[in-house]
């Protein structure tokens, strides 16, 4: 839009120029470059005296350009005044500076609709530090996302397009947390689509809509009311786990969470134990259970002996921050953990 105010008020000020030239060309017999030099002095009203003597001719025609011309120029200097007062400008600055910062997010997550579901991923997101980007079409939302810092996108999530300038193909996962179930289903079928490769987590209120999403391509369909049932029994005959969690979930001294670290290939601790390791021995992380290979069953409070393979998973609980660190020296050394762009 603000695009499209300054193309014309650029093709007012020309069109101004150009026909101002040219009749003076045509009613005085001067070069362009004179017409031209005499309609930018009358237009602005610079007070020099004339190029050239006038005939009775050119005068009427100046007077008329004076008009004109100078109405068009107060025309153009409010539009511009107006849009630098307003913000357009910044707010088209901030949103190019936005779009780069989406472009260079690789390895991120992208949550689909800032719901009430999907409120409480992006603070998870944003509390843990994962680098994500928020797909909304509510221009509030927008807007209160933005005054945050959190990166997002004003589209239809259920489009190519939009998921394509999210960067799903560089994506890692993706949240479908739209209000209906049918909305997460196209989500689901076009990001999967895009790539074959994402992790899908999506919301749903029936359960045939979440064996439809699962044969979609989700790999894991939620479902909030099922999920708030089983909370009301946790909270009868669960009080002080409940309350722990809810600790833990809240605090905000430290960021305590349950977290995975998968071994990956090249990773200095293949080959050893987990005492080996020295994730036993990191402050504020304790291990509480190992999956050696995909499809095995958990092994909980494993011993120091356990060995560790490409692909084991360790699922730790501890502070964030000290778990990161914990991932960081499992990675391969040349790897470096991606962060979310200022």
């Amino acid at each position: 839009m603000i695009f499209r105010k300054i193309a014309s008020i650029l093709f007012l000020l020309v069109a101004v120029l150009a026909a101002g030239a040219t009749g003076y060309q045509l009613i005085e017999g001067w070069t362009f470059f004179d017409g031209l030099y005499m309609t930018v002095i009358t237009v602005a009203s610079v007070g020099y005296g004339e190029t050239h003597p006038l005939s009775d001719n050119g005068r009427i025609f100046t007077i008329f350009l004076i008009l004109s011309g100078s109405g068009i120029l107060l025309y153009s200097i409010s539009m511009i005044t107006a849009i630098i007062v307003e913000g357009e400008l910044t707010d088209v600055l901030k949103r190019m500076k936005m779009d780069k910062a989406i472009e260079r997010l690789s390895g991120h997550y992208i949550v689909c609709g800032d719901s009430q579901t999907g409120r409480y991923a992006i603070e998870e997101l944003r509390k843990t530090k994962r680098p994500f980007v928020v797909i909304e079409t509510d221009k509030s939302k927008l807007s209160t996302l933005a005054e945050r810092g959190i990166l997002c996108i004003d589209g239809d999530a259920t489009t190519d397009a939009v998921l394509q300038s999210a960067g799903v193909v560089r994506a890692k996962g993706l949240f479908s947390t739209l209000h209906t179930d049918a909305e997460n289903l196209f989500v689901v079928l076009t990001a999967k689509g895009l790539n074959p490769e994402l992790r899908i987590v999506s919301k749903a209120v029936d359960e045939e809509s979440r064996q439809k999403l699962i044969k979609v391509g989700a790999d894991r369909v939620i479902m909030p009311n099922a999920i708030g049932g089983l909370r009301m029994v946790s909270e009868m005959m669960r009080p002080s786990v409940v309350t722990f969690l809810d600790i833990m979930m809240r605090s905000k001294e430290k960021t305590i969470r349950v977290e995975e670290i998968v071994v990956p290939v090249g990773s200095p601790w293949i080959g050893k134990t987990l005492g080996e390791s020295g994730v036993l021995q990191q402050s504020d992380v304790t291990v509480v259970a190992l999956v050696l290979r995909e499809g095995e069953a958990y092994l909980f409070n494993p011993p120091h002996d356990s060995p560790i393979v490409q692909g084991t998973v360790v699922i730790t609980i501890g502070v964030v921050d000290a778990i990161d660190e914990v991932r960081a020296r499992c990675a391969p050394h040349h790897a470096e953990p991606v962060t979310q762009p200022a």
